[in-house]
């Protein structure tokens, strides 16, 4: 019999046989969180909007486990639901698209009205996956680029820490600068630029700076990583002003560099971003390889609203007689 049912500690044994054929680092991950068990069980008994963590489920038959899956909400918006992992035996697309069914009727019941989850353009079956078989449509892409033994230079550029009175600004910013097209899916609210009080329970580690030298935020930035090696350096900026991105990018580095001495940085190129295609010219001039483009599928629950009307309308189903 087929059974979905959250992950827990005991299952570690028999998810290793179905991650083993993997060529990634889902081992350690899985390993670790499954560490954190009694905090994983006090989030799950969380309402939506107080979850400070992943979660994950499994999908068994016979007691074998055939595919696993991870969520999580985002920070600032539990309602806008993740997902972070999907694995599942090989050719066994069907455990892949009931896992997701799964998810999305779980916690659309508690009230998430979107789902994103972002795909390597090279998983064209995963890809097919979410849109065809899971009702997903693609919205746009990010692609993280690399430069090879990058040197950090101090600047004279002056930023501050982001404060969650920034967040209305940031918001502003952020959804101003994401072209019109994207802006229905991909507009994030200010509560989603605001440090969680569960912020040291999270799966990841993010630093944030905004730039106010024009009275008004005008720049953004964070870096974020979930390992302490790999560090990706996201930049928010206004199309309305010129920013010198070697400027920008050095200070970042320098800011990793102060705590870490052996980092990898990944500058974020947002392909949904008014400047993007400004960003890209900077980074293939620069030394910069592209190492990943990842694809953004949505899918999104709206609510109907009832209009108003003011005046009484009859319609009648019958005979219709013209006068000639």
């Amino acid at each position: 019999m087929v059974v979905i049912r959250r992950l827990n500690c005991f299952d570690y044994p028999k998810l290793k046989k179905l991650i083993s054929y993997l060529c990634t680092d889902e081992n350690d991950k899985l390993v670790k969180s499954l560490a954190e068990a009694p905090l994983g069980l006090v989030n799950a008994m969380m309402p939506l909007n107080m979850k400070f963590r992943s979660e994950s489920f499994i999908l068994t038959e016979d007691k074998e486990i055939l595919g696993l899956i991870t969520v999580i909400g985002t920070l600032g918006n539990p309602y806008k639901i993740n997902i972070t992992r999907l694995i599942f035996k090989e050719n066994r697309y069907d455990i892949g698209k009931m896992l997701v069914e799964f998810v999305v009727q779980k916690f659309g019941g508690k009230g998430a009205n979107s789902f994103s989850v972002v795909i390597d353009e090279c998983h064209e079956e995963l890809f097919d996956l979410f849109i065809n078989g899971c009702g997903f449509r693609q919205c746009s892409s990010e692609t993280l680029w690399k430069k090879e033994k990058p040197q950090p230079q101090k600047t004279n550029f002056k930023w501050r820490l982001a404060q969650n009175s920034d967040s209305e600004q940031i918001a502003s910013l952020y959804n101003d600068e994401i072209i019109n097209i994207y802006k229905p899916s991909l507009q994030r609210s200010p509560k989603e630029f605001t440090q969680p009080f569960f912020q040291g329970f999270s799966d990841f580690y993010k630093s944030r700076f905004v730039y106010d030298g024009c009275k008004n935020i005008t720049g953004y930035f964070s870096i974020t990583t979930s390992d302490n090696i790999n560090y990706i350096l996201d930049l928010t900026l206004s199309s309305g002003y010129d920013f010198d991105y070697d400027e920008l990018i050095n200070t970042m580095l320098c800011e990793i560099a102060s705590k870490k001495r052996a980092f990898y940085p990944l500058i974020k190129q947002k392909k949904y971003f008014k400047n993007s295609e400004q960003l890209e010219n900077y980074l293939n001039t620069n030394g910069y390889t592209p190492i990943q483009t990842q694809h953004i599928l949505v899918k999104d629950f709206y609510r109907l609203q009832k209009e108003k009307s003011s005046k009484l309308e009859v319609f009648m189903l019958g005979d219709s007689q013209i006068n000639v």
